[in-house]
This record gives structure tokens, sequence and C-alpha cells, in this order.
């Protein structure tokens, strides 16, 4: 079994207070894995991890057959500027930055790949229009191209279908199945456990720690979603980072 990410004795946090801690274990190479746990649980913060965004306060996750330029990260509500003048195309295309570099032109043939991962979320002839017209779930469109663009072998998505309408979840969700059906890992941060239930086939269940890793139906039993929901409600925000005894 291909390894894409592994954690060993992870910790994550904010100013030596941990967020997720002492996190084991390993995400297979080409999984659809949705993350979940309730508010405050630090999936958000595990998902920075991965990307690069937030050094580790004690352990370590290494991405064993992976570079760093193979990574595409979607953050939860996205930092763009809507008044900014740019156009839908210009974004897209920004997912070429690591390849063509700040300066860099665009060839013949990556515009054509631009065109088709704007075509392929439903956005065919918006390529000129401005990012302020753009609604909520055109602008989450807009954002899914400029994935397609990178090309990763790991996908990193934070609460992507927060907000929008039920078409465009569709419509998003089917690319995120052709990732899977590609074979690229995809971990995705989500509280919508029917929506879990449905279309991933594995979950990470946290609390800041590990409540349950595998088949989604086994992890987000009634148990398992109290004990995580138990654990979150007793944690003390004024402790300090700890280390688990061996």
């Amino acid at each position: 079994m291909d390894i894409a990410i592994r954690f060993s004795d992870l910790t994550l946090g904010y100013d030596r207070h941990p967020a997720v801690h002492h996190l084991e274990g390993e995400v297979e190479s080409g999984a659809l894995l949705a993350v979940c746990g309730p508010n405050g649980a630090g999936k958000s913060t595990l998902l920075k991890g991965i990307a690069g965004t937030l050094a580790p306060l004690a352990g370590s996750i290494a991405l064993p057959r992976v570079k760093s330029r193979d990574i595409a990260y979607l953050p939860q509500a996205a930092d763009i500027d809507k008044s900014f003048p740019i156009d839908v195309f210009d974004v897209v295309a920004m997912g070429l930055w690591n390849r063509c570099g700040l300066f860099g032109g665009i060839s013949r043939s990556q515009t054509a790949k631009i065109r088709a991962a704007i075509a392929a979320v439903g956005l065919e002839g918006f390529e000129a229009r401005a990012i302020a017209t753009l609604s909520g779930g055109q602008l989450q469109r807009m954002l899914f191209a400029r994935l397609l663009v990178q090309d990763a072998a790991i996908i990193l998505l934070d609460e992507p279908f927060t907000a929008i309408d039920s078409k465009t979840v569709a419509d998003l969700i089917s690319v995120v199945s052709a990732w899977h059906a590609d074979h690229r890992t995809v971990l995705a941060v989500l509280h919508d456990l029917d929506l879990v239930r449905e279309y991933f086939p594995q979950t990470l269940l946290l609390a800041r720690e590990e409540i349950a890793k595998g088949k989604t139906d086994a992890v987000l039993t009634p148990e398992n979603l109290f004990k995580a929901r138990s654990m979150i409600e007793a944690f003390d925000r004024q402790a300090q980072a700890c280390a688990r005894a061996a």
C-alpha cells in the first residue's frame, strides 16, 4: 500500500496551545477521506499542517511520494477580495503559478487547459467576467477550476460546500469523484454527515485527537459522535502543550 501522508505523534497548534495532538496514522494514496468533528476539533488546523502553512509543535507530517508543489489547498472562506479587478480566467490561471512562476507566460496548451477547467466546473463563457459579479456558488466553481489546473497529487478542501446551492454542490462533488477515480488523494473537511456517508468511503473523526478512522459507516456511529462532542466540551482552553507518557 502506497502512503500519501503519514502522521507521527503530530501536535499542531497556536502559541503553544495544541489544536490537534498526538495524532498517529497514515492516509493511503488515492484515498477519498472526510475529516469530521465538532466545531473546534482541529479539522482546519490539520489541513493547514498538511499544506505546510502551519508548522508542527511536536511530531511530524511526512509526504513520502509527494513534492510540495503537488499539494492543492482550498482554505475555508478563501481569502479573495471580490473588489479586486481580476477576471475568472486570470484567477484560474493562478493554479499554474508553481509551474510558470510569477511573471512566466502561459502557453497555448496551458490556455487550453485553463479553458477546459473552467468548462468542467460549469463556467464556460465566464472567462472574462469580473469576480465581483460572481455569486457564492460561481466563486466556488472558479476556485475548483483553479484546483483542476494545479493538477496536484494531494487535494485538501476545507468546508468546500458551505453556503452554496444544491446544484453547485452536486457538480463539485462530481469533480471530487473524478479526482478519486484518477487515484488522487483527497481530504475534505465536512460538517454534512449525510454528504459524507453518501460520497466519502473513509472518514477521520477528530476531537483534537483521533476518535476513529476507517470506513465511514464504522466511524460515524452514535457512540463515536457522542464521544467527540464530549471531548470538545471538556477541553481546557488554558491548558499548556503536553507530552504523552511513553
